[in-house]
């Protein structure tokens, strides 16, 4: 079993991204820097990060910092808690010298300023004075100590501080400055942060933020104009890394108002485009994994997992990296790992699991979009599922066919549900894919030989899944679904839901949206994603309806998606079900439009009127 935290072991050969965007860094003509490192969820951007923080810190007086974005999701300023981070690191005497700490203090001060000025004065006001009466701490030490000062009457306090007048009562309070423009307080701490990277130890300033795309979309913006205005100075250099997409819808959500229904073609893209483009000077996207490089990570993965002896995977890693550097195009396979580790009888049991992914490896790279965290989690569930077939003692269970029906349940879930189906009404064999497989390995057939009942089958990697071994049409199938039951009705229930989906279900969650406006994202933002993403956002939006069954607005989406012909039904249907009698009767009324092309919503609104009766 493998781990899903961040690595140093580069098992993809993406130290040459590290080693990239190092010399990037290095040109201090470039200074200052932003660089998008991009990617998918998943993709590898924060072991690329892991690996170039190790490598920056080795380099003589340059500072590297890493940022969690997500770690300060909940603050209440992510602007002020950027910058407080950064400035808690420079208290380290031994990295960047005693004699800043005074112009530590001075920035500290104005971070706190900007709270006030920036975030909202009374959003600050009303806890601070909380914080004050209540004896405990606040996020504005000065400003609960001016109010200590002021309280002749706590209920006179409360009530000027929610008072029309509340701005100008506190400021008077907060000393530091006596100039309470927005702009010259960005220029003062520009200056004075400028001053603070002079009078350091340190020659350049390299951030590494992470995560970002997991913040929602305020805190996103936040963040990345906080590096603009305030951290964007000599010397200093950002690398951020997200996915573009988030970033993206991150920009639409906060100026909205700005961007939306525009009648110029493209106008949209244009403005999102040119913001990225102000914020972010070099975005650089990780690419998608070749079929080769999957099947060297699986290999890798499994001699990490198979080899007993660190020396020899040690070795084995070091014969990788010298493979690499000599071929880019191959794949690192079993027989260099046996020639790297030299003892056959070391291994064994490695080589059962390399031969059978490597067979499966362009399929597995085909489903899983050559993404490193769906393989890493694949591979666990493949193991998980063979420890427990080997518990509950099931004969003649073999590897390579669980491994097949995984593929398909990860690549194609509501399939892996029609081929449950089929074989359970048949004492486990599924006679319908002999039909399906004869299809299949007659390619130049293919596209006029699949019947009606058939067609969802008739894709391309399903094709290339179909024909591959082991064939299934003769396979007792039974004991393979027991083991993975746990997926039947739910397929992506234990799944991290990817950040993407999760912020297009943010963007369409408020209440009142116009119909125009939620067709316009699900056309433009939910169907440009692949099938995984969108099955995974349809559960997620039948989960809504599961713990919110009152709420009209996601029956709203689930409708509009069925007029955009989103293959969404079978997962509404069971979204209505378990709504029960919460349902509101608005919502079968809705359906009523879709009883002569879909037959569930028919059959679902006759028992409800049965159960009336």
């Amino acid at each position: 079993m493998w781990t899903d935290n961040t690595t140093d072991k580069d098992f993809l050969g993406f130290d040459v991204h590290a080693n990239l965007i190092k010399e990037l860094i290095k040109d201090e003509k470039m200074l200052p820097l932003t660089i998008g490192l991009f990617g998918d969820w998943g993709s590898g951007k924060s072991s690329i990060l892991e690996a170039l923080k190790k490598d920056l810190e080795k380099e003589p007086k340059t500072a590297c910092l890493y940022f969690n974005g997500w770690v300060f999701e909940g603050y209440d300023d992510a602007k002020a808690a950027l910058l407080e981070t950064i400035l808690r690191e420079f208290e380290d005497e031994r990295k960047f010298g005693a004699e800043i700490k005074d112009d530590i203090k001075k920035l500290f001060k104005s971070v706190n300023w900007m709270r006030i000025i920036g975030f909202g004065i009374k959003n600050v006001a009303l806890p601070a004075t909380a914080a004050f009466m209540t004896g405990g701490l606040s996020v504005i030490p000065q400003l609960v100590n001016g109010l200590k000062e002021a309280a002749q009457n706590p209920t006179d306090l409360v009530d000027r501080i929610k008072g029309q007048d509340t701005e100008g009562f506190l400021k008077q309070f907060v000393k530091e400055t006596d100039n309470t423009d927005k702009f010259d307080v960005v220029r003062k701490f520009r200056d004075d942060f400028e001053e603070l990277l002079k009078k350091s130890q340190i020659d350049k300033l390299v951030i590494l933020i992470d995560d970002l795309d997991r913040c929602l979309p305020d805190r996103i913006i936040d963040n990345l104009e906080a590096i603009k205005l305030f951290l964007n100075v000599k010397n200093t250099a950002f690398v951020i890394g997200a996915d573009p997409r988030i970033v993206r819808h991150a920009i639409e959500y906060r100026y909205k108002d700005k961007i939306v229904d525009t009648n110029t073609e493209n106008t949209n893209d244009r403005i999102v485009n040119d913001y990225l483009e102000k914020l972010i000077q070099i975005p650089y996207s990780l690419p998608k994994l070749s079929d080769s490089e999957v099947e060297t990570y699986i290999t890798l993965l499994f001699c990490e997992n198979d080899l007993a002896s660190p020396d020899d995977f040690n070795g084995v890693l070091e014969a990788f990296k010298k493979f690499r550097e000599e071929e880019r195009y191959s794949v690192f396979d079993f027989a260099k790992v046996k020639d790297a580790v030299g003892d056959a009888s070391k291994t064994e049991k490695l080589e059962q699991n390399v031969s059978l992914i490597a067979k499966l490896s362009p399929i597995i790279s085909e489903s899983l979009y050559g993404n490193p965290r769906q393989i890493k989690r694949f591979l666990n569930t493949f193991m998980l599922r063979k420890k427990l077939a080997t518990i509950a003692r099931i004969k003649d269970f073999r590897d390579d066919i669980l491994a097949k029906l995984m593929i398909l349940e990860y690549a194609e879930p509501k399939l892996f549900e029609i081929l449950y189906n089929w074989q359970i009404s048949n004492q486990g064999i599924a006679t319908q894919l002999e039909k399906l497989e004869e299809i299949c390995c007659n390619r130049g057939e293919v596209k006029s030989t699949f019947a009606d009942d058939l067609k969802e089958w008739n894709k391309p990697k399903i094709i290339n899944w179909m024909s591959s071994e082991p064939l299934l049409s003769k396979i007792d199938l039974r004991d393979y679904y027991w083991i993975s039951r746990d997926k039947l009705s739910s397929m992506q229930s234990n799944l991290l839901v990817p950040p993407i989906v999760k912020s297009l279900m943010t963007k369409l969650e408020p209440e009142g949206m116009p119909e125009k406006l939620t067709t316009k994202i699900l056309n433009e933002e939910l169907k440009v994603l692949n099938e995984n993403y969108q099955l995974a956002f349809f559960n997620l939006l039948k989960q809504r309806i599961v713990t919110e069954p009152d709420k009209n607005r996601y029956y709203e989406i689930f409708t509009l998606a069925l007029k955009e012909d989103f293959d969404c039904k079978s997962i509404y249907v069971d979204a209505l079900t378990s709504a029960g009698r919460k349902l509101p009767p608005a919502v079968i009324e809705s359906l009523k439009q879709f009883t002569g092309t879909h037959a569930e919503f028919n059959q679902f609104i006759e028992s409800k009127q049965r159960g009336k009766k």
